[in-house]
């Protein structure tokens, strides 16, 4: 097998696929691989609407094979360390791949450890994750009978920050439609300070749950869960605050408080792979060191980071991706072919399809200053105000966004 190429990418997730099917739509001419082990593609965005009972999981997975770029060669296999002073990456069984550029784009992996008993409760005993088993949480919906239904996340960066309360919006009309909301308390315990860092999209959000009556708490630091006695412990920040206060089954151990629940949904404290976080390519924080704006390594200048490996201070989705691909793209193309390189910097975009309700949602777009962004193309869709609750959003995440992302994004096509 050839071991050396233009362009060497990291994974096949959204990031590795839409780089490597651009820069071949470029120039067909380049030698690109993509180191891969997974047989199967996930469109991961739709596990929340599984987890709520709205789609169907076999519909979120395809071949890997059928969306490798035609023209890349796919290496089957694992990287296992990252060699930038000599260009190349040692892989679990092909040896060494060398190349004159890398693009890091392996997502992210799940950390348990980070919180005391989450490894042996996960994805059983009421304890569940859209992130990791949304069949799971379905069923935890449907066997549930009532009591606190707590949904909390972690300190970690997570993917998509808005999942965890996506799942608790939907969930709680799911208890409604079913005859369970009365005897039941839904709550968010999150460690941030506010429901939503964008003023538009915080002020909707805060009137969804009023709307739902559900009990907001932040500083919520979660530290370990106690499956047994279904206790999730947390240690309290600061900035720790309650919105539409409820009584619950509350204890204290020390500085540790604990909340009594009957289901436990969560986001799983979330880190680089280990191949990245032991190499030299990481910030303080262990995320890939990368300019903010160019997202180019920020010591080795032939290598790139794209997607949720990237220590980038925004929201880690598939639509900072979309926006991330043309700029490494551009900037690979003109290096190689030794011109000068143009493309807007990335302002650090990120979107977060927030569904509120079954036939609702939320769009929010913002960039690094958590400004406000809506797409102008939305006005086409006659969606005047993506901030607040629109059926036609809830369209957009079910039926648009799934077509576009299969047969345009993936495709290295513009969308």
């Amino acid at each position: 097998m050839n071991s050396a190429y233009d362009i060497l990418v990291i994974g096949g997730g959204t990031g590795g696929i839409m780089t490597a099917a651009q820069l071949l739509r470029a120039n067909k001419n380049l030698k690109v691989a993509i180191i891969e082990p997974s047989e199967t593609h996930f469109y991961q965005p739709a596990w929340t609407l599984v987890g709520a009972g709205t789609y169907k999981y076999e519909n979120t997975s395809r071949p890997m094979k059928d969306y490798i770029p035609k023209g890349a060669t796919w290496i089957k296999d694992k990287a296992v360390k990252l060699n930038p002073e000599n260009n190349s990456v040692s892989t679990a069984n092909n040896g060494d791949i060398s190349y004159n550029y890398l693009v890091l784009s392996p997502g992210l992996v799940y950390d348990y450890s980070l919180v005391e008993g989450l490894e042996e409760t996960m994805n059983k005993n009421e304890v569940c994750s859209v992130y990791t088993d949304p069949k799971y949480v379905y069923k935890v919906l449907q066997n549930f009978k009532g009591g606190t239904a707590l949904f909390t996340q972690p300190t970690t960066p997570i993917k998509c920050g808005g999942a965890p309360q996506k799942i608790m919006y939907l969930s709680e009309s799911y208890f409604r439609k079913h005859g369970k909301r009365n005897n039941t308390e839904v709550v968010f315990a999150t460690p941030g300070t506010v429901i939503f860092g964008v003023p538009e999209i915080k002020k909707t959000l805060l009137e969804v749950v009023d709307r739902k009556d559900i009990n907001l708490r932040f500083g919520y630091m979660l530290k370990k869960i106690d499956s047994k006695n279904k206790i999730a412990w947390y240690a309290m920040a600061e900035h720790e605050d309650e919105y539409n206060h409820k009584d619950l089954n509350i204890e204290k151990d020390g500085d540790l408080v604990g909340i009594h629940y009957d289901m436990l949904h969560l986001a799983p404290p979330s880190v680089a792979p280990d191949f990245v976080r032991n190499s030299t390519l990481v910030n303080a924080e262990k995320w890939l060191d990368v300019d903010h704006h160019t997202l180019q390594h920020n010591k080795f200048d032939n290598i790139y980071g794209v997607g949720d490996v990237a220590g980038l201070p925004t929201a880690k989705t598939g639509a900072a991706i979309r926006k991330q691909v043309p700029i490494i793209v551009a900037q690979i193309l003109a290096n190689i072919e030794h011109k000068a390189s143009h493309f807007k910097p990335y302002n650090g975009y990120s979107s977060c399809p927030l569904v509120t309700d079954y036939g609702k949602m939320v769009l929010a777009e913002f960039d690094y200053d958590n400004n406000f962004t809506p797409d102008p193309n939305l006005k086409k869709m006659l969606i005047a105000d993506s901030s607040k609750e629109h059926w036609r959003l809830w369209m957009l995440k079910k039926y648009m966004l799934p077509y576009l992302y299969w047969n345009k994004m993936l495709k290295g096509k513009q969308v």
